[in-house]
């Protein structure tokens, strides 16, 4: 793992993934990049916008943003990484359903999931 792939000072880019909240979409689980704090969806869900955002940017570690949750995954090393304590919020709204958000998962949700 690179040096710069963790700051600890950058705070999440909000409560859900940034690009299924703009086009509508919706989630399973949400994984915060820990170098910029982009918030994307994980790889069950349809978009798969976390690992996306990886190929993107080359920012390889993220830190689940799910609450109770506080591993990392460095998706060059393909395994578990370990880092420090992220700026606040650790996770997503304790609210918030899974999948979520809450009005925009239909109701066959579990046919677009990606195994």
């Amino acid at each position: 793992m690179t040096v710069d792939a963790i700051d600890p000072t950058v705070p999440p880019s909000g409560p859900g993934c940034v690009e299924c909240d703009a086009d509508g979409g919706w989630w399973v689980h949400l994984r915060r990049c820990a170098a910029c704090g982009h918030v994307g969806c994980c790889d069950t869900s349809p978009s798969q916008h976390a690992t996306a955002h990886w190929h993107a940017t080359g920012h390889p570690v993220v830190r689940s943003f799910e609450p109770g949750e506080d591993w990392f995954w460095d998706y060059a090393a393909d395994d578990y990484a370990r880092g420090p304590a992220l700026a606040p919020p650790e996770s997503r709204p304790d609210d918030q359903p899974v999948p979520g958000p809450a009005g925009r998962v239909p109701a066959d949700w579990r046919s677009h999931l990606h195994t």
